[in-house]
């Protein structure tokens, strides 16, 4: 499979939703350049509150179908005619809930996707509320490093309101 993921998970609290603390998390990037490895590849990005939102890096060969947090979103892809196709499956512990979700979308080589989804948690121990965006750009045949920071050839958009 000829597939390069890229996931970009960024968590924040209540303390980063007004004033100049969400203005530092909504600066934060999307998309990054990626690492010098070969197709298939899954290059991993975390960002969050406690870090002041400094990107933290992780790459693996192969393709890696579960999003870099607890509360795991997973990746469905399967190869089938010369197309990958890419469903993203969100967490059912999350808000707001998404009775009807987008369907999966078939890339042709060359092309690329970006999906974003984001959540309102309940923290396990503390019972207090979090947040969370998560970015999944998705790329079928030989990428350039900079692929993800240009515009993508499908963009779906799961962001719901994070009351």
């Amino acid at each position: 499979m000829d597939a390069v993921v890229q996931w970009v998970c960024t968590s924040w609290t209540k303390k980063s939703r007004g004033g100049a603390e969400a203005a530092r998390r909504n600066a934060a990037p999307i998309a990054f350049p990626l690492p010098a490895l070969t197709a298939p590849f899954t290059h991993m990005v975390r960002m969050d509150e406690e870090t002041d939102f400094e990107p933290r890096f992780d790459a693996r060969e192969g393709v890696q179908r579960k999003a870099p947090s607890s509360l795991d979103s997973t990746i469905r892809l399967e190869e089938a005619e010369d197309r990958l196709r890419v469903k993203l499956e969100t967490t059912p512990h999350g808000n707001p809930r998404r009775w009807r979700r987008p369907p999966a979308h078939r890339l042709a080589r060359g092309e690329w996707l970006r999906w974003q989804v984001n959540y309102r948690l309940v923290g396990v121990c503390s019972g207090e509320w979090h947040y969370r965006l998560d970015t999944l750009n998705v790329a079928y045949g030989p990428v350039s490093p900079e692929l993800f920071l240009s515009t993508p050839t499908y963009l779906v958009d799961e962001l719901g309101i994070l009351r």
